[in-house]
């Protein structure tokens, strides 16, 4: 199998990454505008006083840099071992695909049942992705 393919998931997450990213000033610019946010609310992160629709995209790109880092990782273990495979890169997807649908959750309705779904389906996605990795290579 080609080992390049591994970099094609972990592309699609960090556009997925600064996408996100790319809605946060869009939100707070927005909210300055319309007077219910001033450049004092973000001196030290985002003060209470931030309506939640503004403060969302910031949580959610903090999420896309935490977890994912260990799937960037392993990603890299997989292609560097050359052991890249039908299984390993559908898991990999599989794990972008959950991370996308907790983005969407997150960012507009924000049901925090169907985030969470989401969120700990992928969580447990990438810790087979580990898994596989150790089970092939002892």
């Amino acid at each position: 199998m080609n080992q390049d393919l591994i970099f094609a998931p972990m592309g699609a997450l960090a556009l997925l990454t600064f996408a996100v990213l790319s809605i946060i000033p869009v939100r707070r610019f927005r909210a300055g505008a319309a007077g219910r946010v001033t450049a004092e609310d973000f001196r030290f992160g985002e003060s209470p006083t931030v309506p939640g629709h503004v403060s969302i995209p910031n949580r959610n790109y903090m999420n896309l840099l935490e977890l994912p880092t260990l799937f960037f990782a392993v990603c890299l273990m997989f292609y560097v071992t050359q052991r890249v495979d039908l299984v390993a890169l559908a898991t990999a997807w599989t794990f972008v695909g959950l991370r996308v649908a907790h983005s969407v959750v997150h960012l507009t309705y924000n049901n925090v049942m169907h985030r969470l779904s989401a969120f700990a389906a992928g969580n447990v996605v990438l810790g087979v992705l580990w898994v596989m990795f150790f089970i092939k290579h002892p």
